[in-house]
């Protein structure tokens, strides 16, 4: 890995540990084993490398969602998998947790590429779930949108409670949450199946 890649590694897992406003750049340079100048000869300062390393999390983050609702399985099954899969509740999201950073907050270039993650995961899961109406799998007076919007805040409030309490469980018990609140709007023959 060469000294870039390296420094924006280092930028993403302390932006995911600290935040933006308690992570240096020494702090950075010292993590990526890089010398003095070299964050200036890739980036203009912090804010761009920070930019970057934000936009390469969020396409990680997006493919990786990507891959669990346009998988196998019907609308209900990807949905499903998206809320079940294995995550460190107990570090938060890599997105999410940066608009609890003020200095994020007020970027508008470090806030872009959180905001349209979140917008687009939202969008994503809507998909998805007007899939679920269309085949009939999922009743018709559900808006899919709303719906997705809650499984997100559901995702992002269970990283908060688990992170409040050190407890995991708390993660957990959110998602039961809203995987009972999925089934609930399912069709009630397609339940019995």
């Amino acid at each position: 890995m060469g000294t870039k890649e390296r420094l924006i590694s280092a930028t993403q897992d302390l932006l995911w540990e600290r935040g933006y406003a308690a992570t240096s750049p020494k702090d950075i340079l010292r993590k990526a084993e890089a010398g003095q100048g070299s964050m200036y000869h890739h980036f203009s300062g912090k804010q761009d490398l920070a930019v970057t390393a934000l936009e390469e999390t969020a396409a990680g983050m997006r493919a990786s969602a990507e891959e669990l609702l346009h998988g196998e399985g019907s609308p209900v099954e990807r949905v499903r998998a998206y809320l079940t899969r294995q995550r460190d509740s107990l570090k938060g999201c890599r997105i999410g947790r940066m608009t609890y950073d003020t200095d994020v907050l007020v970027s508008p270039e470090l806030l872009a590429p959180v905001a349209q993650t979140l917008a687009w995961l939202v969008a994503a899961l809507a998909d998805v779930i007007a899939e679920g109406i269309e085949c009939g799998q999922l009743r018709a007076d559900v808006d899919a949108r709303e719906v997705a919007s809650m499984l997100v805040a559901t995702i992002q409030g269970g990283y908060v409670l688990a992170r409040a309490g050190q407890d995991p469980a708390a993660f957990d018990a959110a998602v039961r949450g809203a995987l009972q609140s999925l089934t609930a709007l399912e069709q009630p023959a397609v339940r019995n199946e």
